[in-house]
C-alpha cells in the first residue's frame, strides 16, 4: 500500500506505527475502554484490567494477523487514531480502527476508511471488517460506504465491500 496515494483530505495523514507511539496507543485504548471505569471496584483493579486488555488485544492481533500493518492516523500532525490492516491475496481486512473521542464526528474516520477502500480497489480485492452490532454509528457509516453484512458472529457483524474494479472483472469473466 502506497501511503502517498491514499487520497486523504488536507491535514489528515496515515503513517506506519513506531515503537514510540506506544504511549499514544495506551491513551487511545484507555479512552476506548472508559466504560470499564463504571465498574464498582477499586480503581487499581479497573486500571490493571484495562492494561491487561490492551496487552491481550495487541498479542491477539499479532497471533491472529501476523502480517498485519499497524498505522497511526494524524490530523494536523497530532496523533488522533490508529488502524490495523491485514493484506491477503483475497482481501484487505480492516482489523481495527479507533479514534480519540475529540477526533470523532468530524469525518476523519470516513475519510480514512474511504482511503483504505481506494487501496482495496487498486488491488482489485474486496475489503472486509467486523463491527460490533451495538456500535450503530460505525455500522451506519459502513453501510453508507457500501459495505454489506455477510455473516453474523454475535456480538459482531462481518461486513464486506466489493470494489468497482472487482465487479467489472467478474462481469467480464461471466460473459466469456
Amino acid at each position: 500500500m502506497n501511503l502517498h496515494q491514499l487520497n486523504l483530505p488536507a491535514g489528515l495523514h496515515v503513517r506506519p506505527a513506531r515503537a514510540n507511539d506506544n504511549p499514544f496507543l495506551e491513551v487511545l485504548h484507555n479512552e476506548k475502554r472508559s466504560d470499564l471505569r463504571l465498574i464498582d471496584a477499586e480503581r487499581d483493579f479497573v486500571e490493571s484490567l484495562i492494561d491487561m486488555q490492551f496487552r491481550a488485544m495487541n498479542q491477539g492481533y499479532g497471533e491472529q494477523f501476523p502480517n498485519a500493518l499497524y498505522f497511526i492516523i494524524e490530523y494536523h500532525s497530532e496523533s488522533v487514531g490508529r488502524a490495523v490492516l491485514d493484506f491477503t491475496d483475497n482481501h484487505v481486512h480492516l482489523v481495527d480502527i479507533a479514534f480519540l473521542q475529540k477526533a470523532r464526528g468530524h469525518g476523519l474516520g470516513e475519510a480514512v476508511v474511504r482511503s483504505f477502500m481506494y487501496s482495496s480497489n487498486q488491488l482489485r480485492v474486496p475489503m472486509v471488517l467486523s463491527v460490533q452490532q451495538l456500535n450503530l454509528a460505525a455500522k451506519q457509516l459502513y453501510l453508507k460506504l457500501g459495505f454489506r453484512t455477510y455473516k453474523m458472529e454475535l456480538p459482531h457483524e462481518k461486513m464486506i465491500w466489493y470494489p468497482p474494479t472487482l465487479v467489472v472483472r467478474r462481469e467480464v469473466n461471466t460473459t466469456e
